[in-house]
């Protein structure tokens, strides 16, 4: 994989590299031969052998510039930025506050772009880079109980778009991935307290089955490496078809 995908010595920051997927990201990146630093509200369950790592919180604009400039210092440059940053509350949107909607913004949509924005000037100097959003197919569809959480991807969407249109010039591409359901640790706590959902959510994909991490690593590594050099401005659907019907 390593020789194929081109990632050997990338450096590479992973905006929530210590959740479910953000440890299967560096996983994937460290496998590949990538440099990997994590920045994250909570570093204790980080990956064995994150080059470096920073506890930051990224709903906040300042923080969230000086995390960047601090990983690429540390890391000696940055080729690639993913932001796998979100948290949701499912209820009706009459039942959020006005401290939980602005959380919900802060958090998914706030962060992501202040660590783009400040990450592709980087990138633009050294001609070259790559920036991966974490979408969601709430950024797409109407989900009931969503409300918050969807308007930031669906936000998330439109930013990369941007991001990819002013930068694709300067050897940067901005792509977006929006898994469906998949085994992660949000889908888990819905579940637990849900158990009567699981089957029909599962009735809802195509493929019959919730996605895997290696399903939604895989499409990011390729979307990373100079293989992907010419896809840019992209959301990338991986839903067992949910999105078809």
């Amino acid at each position: 994989m390593p020789d194929w995908l081109g990632l050997d010595g990338q450096r590479v920051v992973v905006a929530g590299g210590a959740g479910t997927i953000g440890r299967a990201l560096v996983a994937g990146f460290l496998g590949a031969g990538a440099s990997v630093g994590v920045i994250d509200l909570d570093i204790s369950k980080l990956q064995a052998g994150v080059a470096v790592s920073l506890q930051a919180d990224v709903g906040d604009p300042d923080m969230a510039r000086a995390s960047v400039n601090d990983m690429r210092e540390r890391l000696g440059g940055l080729d690639v930025l993913i932001h796998c940053v979100g948290i949701n509350d499912r209820k009706p949107i009459e039942h959020y506050t006005a401290s939980e909607w602005d959380r919900i913004i802060d958090v998914n949509l706030t962060s992501a772009f202040h660590l783009a924005a400040e990450a592709a000037v980087a990138m633009r100097e050294q001609g070259r880079g790559r920036i991966v959003f974490f979408s969601s197919v709430a950024g797409r569809s109407g989900h009931k109980l969503h409300g918050p959480y969807a308007a930031t991807k669906g936000a998330i969407n439109q930013l990369m778009r941007v991001i990819a249109h002013e930068y694709a010039g300067d050897g940067v591409t901005a792509n977006a991935v929006a898994p469906g359901y998949t085994d992660t640790e949000l889908t888990r706590r819905y579940l637990t307290d849900n158990p009567d959902k699981r089957q029909a959510l599962i009735e809802l994909i195509p493929a019959g089955r919730f996605g895997s991490l290696q399903e939604v690593v895989d499409p990011v590594l390729f979307l990373c490496s100079p293989r992907a050099s010419f896809i840019t401005g992209q959301v990338l659907y991986i839903d067992g078809g949910r999105t078809i019907v």
